[in-house]
Parts: C-alpha cells; structure tokens; sequence
C-alpha cells in the first residue's frame, strides 16, 4: 500500500514494528518466504494495525495493541500455552527457585474465574480457612473475570508483612467472604513425610520443584532411620498441580529398577525421547500405595502412570486432573517469554491421559470417617477437560471446546449464575486441617491422618500385604 506525505512519520514507526515482528516471526519459524500463508497473514495483520492507527476514534498505543493480539493468538492453542511479560516469565522462575512473597494458593482459570485449586498447608491462604474450588472475585477491590493469570499472581505476591485484600465467592454463603491477608515467604520444599504407624510410612509431594527427587530420596532415608524398616509406603500425590518433568523421572525412577517412565511425543523427531528407570537407584521393595485425585496433574500423573504400568505400586483415590502435554519456555527478547505446549506424553503402555486422567486401580472417595457423606469430596473436582481450549484426546482432526458464554451482572450473583453446585466446603476443611501433622507439632497426632478415608485404606491395604506375607510363609 502507498502511504502519504501525512502518513509517512506514523507508519514508519508502523513499518518498524511490522519489520521487528516479521524479522522475529523468520527466525522462530525459519524464512518465510517458503510459506506464503504465514506471509499474507503477517501483511494482514500489518494492514488491521495500519488502519487502526490512522483511523480509530482515539489514539493507541502499537506496542501495547501487538502484544494484546500476541496474548490472543498464544491464548487460543491451549489452556498451557501464554506469552508471558517481564514480570510474568520472573514470577515462573521464582516458582521454580528460592522464595517469594505471596499468601499461598494454587490457582487456576475456569470459565473466566479465578479458582482456588489448593491453599498451601501453613501459609497465610491455608491459616485463614481459604479453601478449594474457592472462587476469588476481588483483588484489592479489582474485580478478577477475565484478569490473566499472571496478573492476578502478580497482585497476590508482594514483600512478606505487606497486606493483600481479597474477596472470596464460596458456594453456600450468603455474601462474599471478604480476607485481609498478610503476605508471608512461602517456602518451596515440596516434600513433607512422616511415620503414621510403626514401620508405615507417609510421604506426601506438593509439587515437582528444583530438588524435588533429593526430597524424596532424603525423606524415605529419615523415615527408615526413625525405627524399624519401611513395611509399606503411602505415597500421596493428590492437590499435586505437577511442575517439572526431569524431576517427575527422576522420582520415578527412585522406585523402578528398569522399564520406561514415560514417553514424550511432539511434532518434531528433537521433541521425541523415552525415558526409562536405571538400576541400582531405588528404595527397598517394600510395597507401596499411590495417592492421586482430580488435584493430581501434569508430572503427578507422570508418576502415577509409571508407577501403575510397571506394577511397582496400587494406584487409589479418584481419577486423575488428565494434562497430558509438556510445556517448554522459549525466553524472547526485552524479558518476554514464550511458554508453549510442544509434546504430549504417553505412560509406558503408551496411553495418553489427555483430558482421561489416570484411573486409579481401586476407586476410593475422598470424604472423613466420622462424617457420612455418600458422594464423597472429589465430584467436583476442576479436570483439564473443564478448561477451555484444552487439547483433545486424539491428535487428528479435534477441535478444543468452548467455553459457556460469559454473563454480567453484580458480583456475587454473577458467579452464582455460573457456579455449579460444589457443595462439601465443611469436609474439606476438615480434610485440610488433617495434614497439620506433618509439621511435626508437639501436640500433633500422626494417626489423625487415618480419618481421611484414602489414606485410611492405604494403610489397611499395606497392612494386609504384611498379614497375607506372613500367612504364605508359615
């Protein structure tokens, strides 16, 4: 297109950011002029920000306008796919390394919402009673529908002593719960275990971290020096939202003495590798009873399928969370980053628990044993499949499903007009609250831990193993 004497100082800069994009676009993609489809829909672009530029009602800003539509191409592949700010790319490596001020909750969107997944046991989220499937409605007075992720983690974090107000929709109250929270370090170890009963041992990971499997390996070496040796382990990995993928072989591997951990499959034959166990790194061959629900995501289910395709333990709870694809993070220029889904993985019989999950081997409802409740606590559970956009079980002509359409109205009946039932909010408080034992209070009691029906049944099953042994040897 021509461009007049008057159009010529706004569309250099125009031309400029046209050049940074195209010349950015080749060297990811490679040269573009093999593709003519990429060219033509770069020059169409190029023409929408033109026309912008000089006609729209008010005057924009061309940088803030380009990444606002790189947010909305990154944003439509996948629910784990997100072009990522300065700001955003810093807070995913402070998730991974050190520490950080913040209030403690694993969050997550779900049609729009900013959803509770988990508090994180001993933080300031956890202490003032925040639970999961909460909805947060406010930050600090901003309302939260349609914020990015990273922007509303942003606003949570903050210097530890420093305050953060939220508003908290939760079904079954009559008005929103409003918290004044102080931020707090929240600390990163991921690994916290335990003795239950004499020679049973109880290891619950949070995440997969930096130092994930040395946790692992130096928890089960501390609980076999407590007493007598390991007879059998819980190993619990239900709220685990995953993290990183060497750290989810690598526990793996701790367990297994050969076969494969899981297979990592993508478009390229450079995104395409087996991993498999190595000799001579594992634990004792005590049995062992894994943990999952529809909190267990991503390297969790890495885990749960190795371990359940090469039978080194019994998988027990509900379905698993079902993201079954492998992010990588592409650092950008200025600070920007580029994180994007390059794989799917499959377990060692080579199932994709894309949107299925992992079923567990024996189906045990989560729910408190002095408490009768028939459904249990993890009907509601937010899957992957819930999650607009997610990728489809199969490969080959799928496309993502939407999303309900959005509704307005005021706060707390807007969420209303969109929330399920939920529903056992007291139970789960209860649930919660069990796990105070693993920081090892003096007045805390290990064997509380057996009201929580799963991690009772663990128990039963692995002492049972130690009956029948001990039957077939006389």
């Amino acid at each position: 297109m021509a461009l007049t004497h008057k159009q010529g100082l706004k569309s250099g800069v125009l031309l400029l950011v046209t050049a940074f994009i195209v010349i950015t676009a080749t060297c990811v993609y490679g040269d573009l002029s093999q593709s003519d489809e990429t060219y033509q829909g770069l020059k169409l672009f190029s023409d929408v920000i033109e026309e912008i530029e000089r006609n729209y009602v008010e005057s924009v800003d061309t940088r803030e306008l380009i990444e606002k539509a790189i947010h909305g191409m990154v944003d439509s592949l996948d629910p784990h796919s997100s072009f990522m700010p300065p700001e955003a790319y810093e807070d995913l490596q402070i998730e991974t390394k050190g520490e950080f001020g913040g209030i403690g909750i694993v969050i997550t969107k779900r049609d729009g919402r900013l959803t509770v997944i988990s508090p994180i046991e001993g933080t300031p989220a956890y202490k003032a009673g925040i639970q999961a499937q909460d909805i947060i409605v406010k930050i600090e007075g901003e309302r939260t529908k349609d914020m990015m992720l990273w922007e509303a983690v942003k606003m949570m974090r903050g210097e530890a002593g420093t305050p953060v107000n939220i508003s908290i929709y939760r079904k079954g109250e009559a008005d929103l719960l409003k918290f004044t929270l102080e931020r707090a370090i929240i600390p990163m170890e991921s690994v916290r275990s335990m003795i239950i009963k004499p020679g049973y041992g109880y290891l619950w990971v949070t995440n997969f971290r930096e130092n994930t499997a040395d946790e692992v390996k130096k928890a089960l070496v501390d609980m076999e020096s407590e007493g007598s040796p390991l007879k059998g382990l819980i190993f619990d990995l239900r709220d685990n939202p995953g993290g990183l993928l060497d750290q989810a072989v690598k526990v793996a591997d701790v367990f297994l003495t050969e076969g494969k951990i899981v297979a990592i499959k993508g478009r390229d034959k450079e995104e395409t590798e087996d991993f498999f166990a190595h000799p001579g790194k594992t634990v004792g061959s005590y049995p062992v009873v894994f943990l999952i629900n529809g909190g267990s995501a991503s390297a969790a289910e890495i885990v749960a399928g190795a371990m359940q395709d090469n039978r080194r333990g019994l998988i027990l709870g509900t379905p698993s969370f079902g993201k079954g694809s492998v992010q990588t993070v592409k650092p950008l220029r200025d600070g920007y980053a580029l994180k994007y889904t390059i794989a799917r993985y499959y377990t060692p019989s080579g199932r994709s628990i894309q949107a299925e999950g992992i079923h567990p081997d024996l189906v045990v409802k989560r729910r408190m044993l002095d408490e009768n409740l028939d459904d249990g606590m993890d009907a509601d559970w937010i899957k992957e499949e819930d999650l607009e956009n997610h990728l489809m079980p199969e490969i080959e002509n799928s496309q993502a499903e939407s999303g309900p359409d959005e509704k307005e109205g005021d706060d707390k009946a807007d969420v209303e007009k969109e929330e399920p039932e939920r529903g056992r909010e007291k139970d789960a408080e209860k649930l919660m609250r069990l796990r105070d034992a693993l920081y090892k209070h003096s007045d805390s009691d290990p064997e509380a831990m057996l009201l929580d029906s799963q991690i009772n049944r663990a128990y039963e099953l692995l002492k049972g193993f130690q009956i029948f042994k001990g039957l077939s040897q006389n």
